[in-house]
């Protein structure tokens, strides 16, 4: 009786095994698309953001558009609060350290200029003006605030040209990734308008969304919010810097304040802080 062969006894084509020249290949493609993927976070990232200031020059000079009658102070207020808070979480120390898992250091701070220019956008879109005027000038008046509107744009430049414009938009952190350097500690050298007091770029926009000579219901509900929040801001701010930079920047609070004339209270020379600056210890983390 013939007996049939069993399954395992019969030949099997034997498998392609991947060469070594594949598994190789495997690793430099991913690469290539990584790099080619962070090239177009970063250029995207700047052309989003250079569109969005257009805009937001546009909005704080002329406001929204067509004015409604409607219910605009609870969207308005919102969509005003929307820009706000990621804009602040994003620079929390604790938001900052639990989303750096995922993001690199490098694009952190495209991540953060992207956040910030989506939520704006959102906010011209959708904006509500209202019909109600507080207050209007013409004339010489006019024309001086309008000025000062245009002033507060060249302050805004100037200090964020102190501060290094290229780390609040992320553009320094990438440009080192692309010409493949390492990232370098952020220093902190007070120059410029920085000397005389800590927030120049704050006071600056607050510059930006008080100097107008036409001051309707809405724009004074978002001149209200962001006026609350940019001192808010600034106290965090403080807050953030003494946490990265310790001692140098507790002594830099110590002796410049933190506005024109304000030598009180925590944007003021906290009296309890450190002066000694000639000896001031070492920062233990990384500053931001």
């Amino acid at each position: 009786m013939e007996v049939s062969p069993s399954r395992s006894s019969r030949p099997t084509a034997a498998r392609p095994q991947p060469s070594a020249a594949d598994s190789n290949l495997a690793v430099p493609r991913r690469a290539v698309l990584r790099r080619v993927l962070g090239v177009a976070a970063g250029i995207g990232t700047h052309a989003l953001f250079a569109v969005t200031v257009w805009y937001l020059f546009w909005f704080l000079k002329q406001g929204a558009g067509a004015a409604t009658d409607g219910k605009y102070i609870v969207v308005d207020a919102g969509l005003a609060m929307l820009f706000a808070l990621p804009h602040s979480l994003l620079l929390w120390p604790p938001v900052r350290r639990r989303l750096g898992r995922w993001v690199d250091g490098s694009f952190y701070g495209l991540l953060f200029t992207v956040v910030t220019c989506v939520t704006l956008l959102l906010l011209f879109a959708e904006w509500r003006e209202s019909t109600r005027v507080l207050w209007e000038v013409g004339g010489t008046t006019a024309t001086l605030v309008t000025a000062c509107f245009y002033g507060s744009w060249v302050a805004l430049l100037y200090s964020l040209h102190l501060t290094g414009l290229g780390y609040q938009t992320g553009l320094t952190p990438w440009l080192r990734w692309l010409r493949r350097q390492p990232q370098q500690r952020r220093g902190f050298q007070p120059r410029g308008a920085y000397r005389l007091f800590r927030h120049p770029v704050y006071l600056s926009f607050l510059g930006l969304i008080w100097f107008t000579p036409r001051m309707t219901a809405d724009h004074a509900v978002l001149t209200a919010i962001w006026t609350v929040y940019i001192f808010l801001g600034s106290w965090l701010k403080d807050q953030r810097l003494a946490f990265y930079l310790g001692d140098a920047y507790r002594a830099y609070q110590a002796r410049v304040p933190g506005y024109p004339m304000v030598y009180a209270g925590p944007l003021g020379c906290p009296a309890d802080e450190v002066t000694d600056t000639d000896t001031p210890r070492p920062p233990s983390r990384r500053a931001a």
